[in-house]
């Protein structure tokens, strides 16, 4: 029988008294030491004694505490916990919410937000020309569905069409879906693989040797490698000049300008030789770590580091890094305005190709492109560090050393 009355429960509430005043049945209203005042269903389960809040007074009446508590024993005759089942349900609904609400937020929209929090620091023409591309080849197919509702077959309906006559373009785009998708996964709006990825996933169902001959076409205009000794030295004499230091560590490491640009301290490892990248700081998304050449070592180890900032080559604007065209107007005022930062890489791959014998394998993991097959990748998932370190060593004693000796033939020993 019932023990508790409104006015009861009224009294008990003027009174202040902290305590628990049955009900009967295991339901409770408790004071607390603080003056807070709710309602608690005292059970056992398994032998042990549990507590269930039911809610606060007065929000939470006599009649509805005795509803619940009563909904709370129809659990438990069920030989259920009342507590874990009503926390499983809240769970389940906000799950359904979520659901929801990432069902309302189309693939437009998370593109435009992503552009937003990263094209801070891009040009106007390259973010014009990044959301251009998803305007006319990503939104008419997948703009206005939600991250969970992409998956392999919109993204081949996006990428078909475009594949063989826009290859280079295609996967450009398929970049970007990749980057949103992303994104969208670490926000909770999707879950599961990204069907956008290709290594393993789309290279199963769009040609490679498409990919391969777009890669093929896309040409930077690059330094021949007999001349870099000769514009390392015009750096060199630039002295601690921010932008020149810049241009010596992307050409010595073979790395893209804006990996260079946003490096920061935390990522070096100077008494190892090491620069490790994280994924996101990739083009393919897997962290990837460089070697460093003792003179890239030296190199900075003698570029001050700037109060309050994170990286290595810090500007003014709101990226808080040197400007995106810092490296290409320092070349420019060299008198070098016919080659590209990007070509520098090729240089690189020139230089390794014809005067080293290190396998192709090395000298493309050098610059980050892993162009062994999935089968290869499931047998052999080195990165191949101590080589590619033994490469990148003779690179920096070749662009280092006097303009004239630019002949040395660098060799590889297939024991090391």
């Amino acid at each position: 029988m019932s023990k508790l009355t409104v006015k009861g429960v009224e009294s008990l509430v003027k009174g202040g008294v902290p305590g628990m005043a049955g009900d009967g049945k295991g339901l409770y209203f408790q004071i607390s030491k603080t003056g807070g005042t709710s309602w608690i269903y005292r059970y056992k389960f398994v032998g042990k004694e549990r507590y269930m809040g039911l809610g606060k007074y007065p929000e939470i009446t006599l009649a509805k505490a005795r509803e619940l508590a009563g909904d709370a024993r129809k659990v438990l005759a069920l030989e259920k916990d009342p507590l874990e089942t009503r926390d499983a349900e809240r769970d389940a609904q906000r799950d359904a919410r979520r659901e929801l609400e990432a069902k309302r937020i189309t693939f437009e929209t998370l593109a435009t937000e992503y552009l937003d929090a990263h094209g801070a620091g891009w040009s106007e023409k390259w973010r014009k020309g990044w959301l251009r591309k998803l305007e006319l080849y990503a939104f008419p197919h997948i703009g206005k569905l939600s991250a969970s509702g992409i998956e392999t077959e919109q993204m081949l309906k996006v990428l078909q069409s475009i594949w063989a006559s826009k290859t280079r373009t295609a996967d450009e785009v398929r970049g970007q879906i990749e980057q949103v998708l992303d994104a969208a996964k670490a926000r909770g709006l999707r879950s599961g693989d990204n069907p956008a990825r290709w290594r393993g996933h789309l290279d199963n169902f769009l040609s490679k040797a498409e990919k391969k001959k777009a890669r093929k076409r896309q040409h930077f205009s690059a330094m021949k490698w007999q001349d870099v000794p000769a514009l390392m030295v015009k750096l060199k004499a630039l002295g601690n000049v921010r932008d020149a230091t810049a241009t010596r560590l992307m050409i010595l490491t073979g790395a893209r300008s804006h990996m260079v640009r946003f490096a920061s301290w935390s990522e070096f490892d100077l008494n190892a030789g090491i620069w490790s990248l994280p994924a996101d700081r990739m083009k393919m998304r897997e962290a990837f770590d460089i070697p460093l050449a003792p003179q890239v070592v030296q190199l900075l180890e003698a570029l001050s580091r700037i109060e309050g900032s994170p990286y290595l080559f810090p500007g003014q604007g709101k990226t808080g890094v040197i400007h995106a065209n810092a490296i290409r107007n320092l070349l420019h005022g060299l008198e070098h305005a016919d080659i590209t930062r990007h070509g520098f890489r090729s240089t690189f791959r020139d230089w390794a190709g014809e005067r080293t014998n290190f396998p192709r394998e090395v000298c493309e993991l050098a610059l980050a492109h892993d162009e062994r097959d999935q089968t290869e990748g499931a047998y052999s998932r080195s990165d191949l560090f101590d080589k590619r370190r033994k490469l990148m060593d003779a690179w920096a004693k070749y662009t280092t050393s006097t303009p004239v000796d630019k002949v040395v033939q660098v060799e590889f020993s297939k024991r090391a």
